[in-house]
């Protein structure tokens, strides 16, 4: 449950949060949690960021890769441990490194991560209905 508190901010650093509220359509609050968590985030796991797409902010590899999507790769990957890391590092061009990053700040926030790869399962499920219903109408 959230729980109030109080912060004395410089003004300029206050004329930024309402621009960028106004442009985000968003509250302050909402924006100050939002970017207050990605930044602990971030600063935790150094490697990883946040950027904005068609599903909302999500987290992803510096130069590469959602980190939804290097779970869901490894979670299929042939191996078990690092065998399985080393795979698909050969198969991706990722370094192993980088892909256990993504598979400790999953270990962190299992919840937020999942969320991405269900979101990205029910899209593919709905693309392959739609090509189905039209194959159907195109059929003889």
């Amino acid at each position: 449950m959230p729980r109030p508190t109080s912060f004395r901010l410089p003004e300029d650093l206050l004329d930024r949060l309402e621009a960028e509220s106004r442009s985000a359509r968003t509250s302050i609050t909402q924006l100050v949690s939002a970017l207050l968590d990605e930044g602990l985030k971030t600063r935790r796991f150094p490697g990883i960021v946040y950027r904005a797409g068609p599903a909302g902010r999500r987290a992803g590899l510096v130069g590469g890769p959602d980190v939804w999507e290097v779970v869901r790769d490894l979670a299929h990957a042939p191996g078990r441990g690092m065998d399985r890391v080393e795979n698909l590092a050969a198969e991706t061009g990722l370094p192993a490194a980088s892909l256990l990053l993504a598979a400790d700040f999953y270990t962190a926030f299992p919840e937020e991560v999942d969320a991405l790869i269900e979101a990205n399962e029910r899209a593919a499920e709905e693309v392959r209905r739609q090509a189905g219903r039209r194959e159907q109408l195109l059929s003889p």
